[in-house]
């Protein structure tokens, strides 16, 4: 069964998340743990193994441990698939862990220890994509319809864990505030040992240059794809049906060519400007 959106302070979240609400706002962050934050199928994967590699030191071993899912838990999921919260509870400090909630949703305890955040962001154009192709496999979505339904939606906001511009821009605005490292999807791609590096001071690790380009091969898109532990082939299928395609799909930048049309495009482009008119937030264009 598809699940459906509801509303949670006007963000719409899945109808199998909004039960649980209460208990995922006042989830209590400890000193010393560190969030991943992402708007949907912006990088998040990418980043959490990324995380796990310098955070072990590029051990393969212990990073085989237990699948992506269960070494950094997604805190929307803990009272509805394991790890649950009492398990997450019981994890030793420092704890790794991963939402896709908006900054306002946050639950507070994060912010009120000072927790680490690592945010990052893709452009609209291939997020939209991404979050098109992968709502043909996610139960916990409901179904996406037509390609021109669905970037409707995805424009007007309609969708999961709400609309992009707002995540974006919200994190973006708040990232001086906090211990926030803020980064994109595409600086990433472009030059995956510099972000790494950033990371890798970000979370107070100092590593040597082969243990960096190790970091590098190990959660490229390839390797990853091959890799049960990162590549999602573990997770329940009543959850994310991977029968006619699989989590990992291609990891690219500019696959939105691949889908929008001439005018779809042009609506997105007018409506963008109107959206991040008022912010200083910049991505690379990928036109």
């Amino acid at each position: 069964m598809r699940s459906q959106l509801k509303l949670v302070e006007g963000i719409p979240l899945s109808d199998a998340i909004v039960p649980h609400w209460k208990k995922i706002y006042n989830f209590q962050a400890r000193p010393g743990d560190v969030l991943i934050a992402t708007y949907p199928k912006s990088g998040t994967t990418w980043i959490q193994e990324i995380v796990d590699l310098i955070r072990h030191d590029a051990d393969l071993e212990k990073c085989q441990r237990a699948p992506i899912f269960e070494r950094i838990p997604f805190i929307e999921l803990l009272y509805c698939m394991p790890p649950d919260a009492e398990t997450v509870n019981a994890m030793p400090s420092p704890r790794f862990l991963k939402t896709h909630l908006p900054y306002e949703l946050i639950p507070p305890s994060f912010w009120e220890h000072d927790c680490k955040v690592i945010y990052v962001a893709r452009n609209a154009k291939d997020t939209a994509t991404s979050c098109y192709h992968f709502d043909h496999i996610a139960v916990l979505h409901p179904e996406p319809g037509s390609w021109d339904q669905y970037l409707q939606r995805f424009m007007n906001g309609d969708v999961g864990w709400g609309a992009w511009y707002d995540h974006v821009k919200g994190f973006w605005e708040h990232k001086d505030k906090h211990n926030m490292l803020y980064l994109f999807f595409e600086d990433m791609k472009k030059n995956p040992d510099l972000e790494i590096r950033k990371v890798m001071q970000f979370l107070g690790k100092d590593l040597p240059d082969a243990t960096v380009e190790k970091i590098a091969y190990h959660s490229s898109f390839n390797q990853m794809k091959k890799n049960p532990m990162a590549n999602y082939s573990t997770f329940p299928k009543d959850m994310m049906d991977q029968s006619q395609q699989s989590f990992m799909r291609k990891g690219q930048v500019g696959d939105w060519k691949n889908l929008f049309t001439v005018i779809q495009n042009e609506l997105f482009e007018e409506d963008y400007r109107r959206k991040m008119s008022q912010t200083t937030l910049k991505f690379h264009s990928s036109s």
